[in-house]
């Protein structure tokens, strides 16, 4: 298995905008390797503590043995960020100092071939974040009927050639089926040449990443959450890294974090009566400076927005 530690992405900007209490209790909510984590500890106080989130046991477990150095500092929970308030309930903490979410699939995970996450090795088709349960990415292209494969292709991909890919699946499953990356990548090929090929198979599979771990959903489940997490003077930071995860992070700051302001008036509008949860710190979001986007070639789409709770 291999799983190359990668540098995480945008840690200064993160830091500068997540960190302003040294003391404070902080959420990473997508640990993957740890190297935000890290970086956060390094900064803040010895009294300072760390929530880290993530679905994949396995993250946990070597992410858990490289920050050693802080463990008591640290509590791991096994989950999805969209049960971010019911499990920090669970251990008894009601609000904190800051949270981060660095979206999308971690390094941890795509170095690590058995997952199947990248077309760049061939691989079983599995792709789940949380390998304890639901449906793995060759289910889907075994199961799915041709409009359903073409509408997430194109919902989540933003995939042109959809329908044309999605016809060849189910053409070629009806012959054999399609578990690995390499028959699918074939597929792919098949459908649309060479000339579009790279930027093709990189949407499809997002899209079927996106599909079987329902992460716009979570998102925007636990963005909803933040508000009541959030201590005043609070920070949000989330760094995203395609354009569906940056609509919602953006419109949830801008519309979706609007709350009612209390009231003893009976004959007050109060669906008029809203007001901002959260002070946006990025008019623009902030993206890595050329030098990181050559050291580090998966920063190149990142974006980073931060606000603050008001």
């Amino acid at each position: 298995m291999n799983t190359a530690y990668h540098e995480p992405v945008l840690v200064r900007e993160a830091l500068e905008y997540l960190i302003t209490v040294n003391d404070g209790v902080y959420v990473d909510a997508t640990t993957g390797g740890g190297g935000h984590t890290k970086a956060m500890l390094e900064h803040l106080s010895k009294s300072a503590h760390v929530v880290c989130f993530d679905r994949d046991a396995d993250a946990i477990a070597e992410t858990t043995q490289r920050l050693q150095l802080w463990k008591s500092q640290l509590t791991f929970v096994q989950d999805v960020f969209s049960r971010i308030r019911d499990r920090l309930e669970e251990l008894s903490i009601d609000n904190v100092t800051g949270i981060l979410f660095d979206l999308g699939v971690s390094s941890f995970q795509i170095n690590n071939v058995d997952r199947g996450f990248t077309y760049q090795q061939d691989a079983k088709l599995d792709m789940r974040m949380d390998v304890r349960s639901g449906i793995t990415a060759a289910d889907v292209l075994q199961t799915y009927e041709e409009n359903e494969l073409a509408d997430i292709f194109y919902r989540y991909g933003e995939e042109r050639r959809a329908r044309r890919i999605a016809r060849r699946i189910v053409e070629e499953r009806s012959k054999r089926a399609i578990t690995t990356s390499g028959e699918l990548t074939k597929i792919i090929r098949d459908s649309i040449g060479e000339k579009y090929l790279t930027k093709s198979m990189a949407r499809i599979f997002q899209a079927l990443r996106i599909e079987i771990n329902a992460e716009l959903q979570h998102l925007s489940k636990a963005l909803s959450q933040t508000p009541d997490i959030l201590h005043k003077g609070g920070r949000l930071v989330i760094i995203s890294y395609h354009s569906l995860e940056d609509r919602i992070v953006k419109f949830f700051l801008k519309e979706g974090s609007a709350t009612h302001k209390k009231t003893d008036d009976p004959f007050a509008r109060h669906d008029r009566e809203v007001e901002p949860a959260f002070k946006i710190l990025t008019k623009k979001p902030v993206q890595p400076a050329p030098e990181e986007q050559k050291r580090n070639p998966r920063s190149r789409s990142a974006k980073l927005r931060a606000a603050e709770r008001c």
